[in-house]
């Protein structure tokens, strides 16, 4: 999906993900469009960074905070999943039920849920560990400016590739490798936040359809409800 961030609609729609998708995407605005664009909000995908330094060269690519959140989220749960199997060989219930635990902000915890969640903070579990490594990335995003961020991110990394997670060691890597998309946010700090917002408007439009036959309905409707489309006649 392309979206207009300024304006809180969507451009087009194609049904795919790669780099093919990304440039009938990019070649769906004029040129002289494209050439107005400073910058771009995505995820780490390869094939729409490939589409964007193809079809808009100028474009730079910020990734997506939320993005990165939700990848770190996934890490904490890989290294739950895991270690809840390994505890339950020795008997320890101590990760039973804990799993939205870790995914929510613990100012929204309940009191009896919160006491619960420092408990297992304060323990010596690799979930606990996990969970501090991702809660601290967020303070990559608070940093002054791009060169700041930058050596946040290095003593970041450092401790991450020490935890001796993998889960979160992979995330790290990764983060590393896009690194440049990253810093890009100090110099447009654009997110996909709109673009989420659009895409749960979408779930709510196919739910109501009951699903759609062909990707053609599907895309007209979204274009109708989520385009800001003027249908008065010129």
């Amino acid at each position: 999906m392309l979206s207009d961030l300024d304006q809180s609609r969507v451009l087009e729609l194609v049904p795919g993900n790669d780099k093919q998708s990304g440039c009938a995407l990019w070649q769906s605005l004029p040129q002289t469009q494209r050439q107005n664009i400073q910058a771009a909000a995505m995820d780490m995908s390869a094939g729409f960074a490939a589409a964007t330094a193809q079809e808009a060269p100028k474009v730079v690519i910020v990734h997506d905070k939320f993005h990165v959140a939700k990848m770190l989220n996934e890490a904490v749960d890989r290294v739950r999943r895991r270690e809840h199997k390994e505890l339950l060989k020795q008997n320890d219930q101590r990760l039973t039920g804990s799993r939205q635990l870790w995914l929510y902000n613990p100012i929204n915890l309940k009191d009896e849920r919160a006491e619960e969640f420092e408990r297992l903070i304060q323990s010596e579990l690799k979930t606990s560990r996990a969970w501090m490594l991702k809660e601290s990335f967020a303070g990559f995003w608070q940093q002054k400016g791009r060169w700041h961020a930058e050596g946040y991110f290095s003593k970041w990394y450092s401790r991450a590739i020490r935890s001796r997670l993998e889960p979160v060691k992979k995330v790290a890597k990764s983060l590393k490798n896009h690194l440049d998309g990253l810093l890009n946010y100090f110099i447009h700090p654009i997110t996909n936040a709109v673009t989420e917002g659009l895409n749960s408007r979408i779930q709510e439009i196919k739910a109501n359809a009951r699903g759609f036959r062909s990707f053609h309905n599907y895309r007209t409707r979204i274009l109708f409800f989520c385009g800001k489309l003027t249908f008065s006649p010129a």
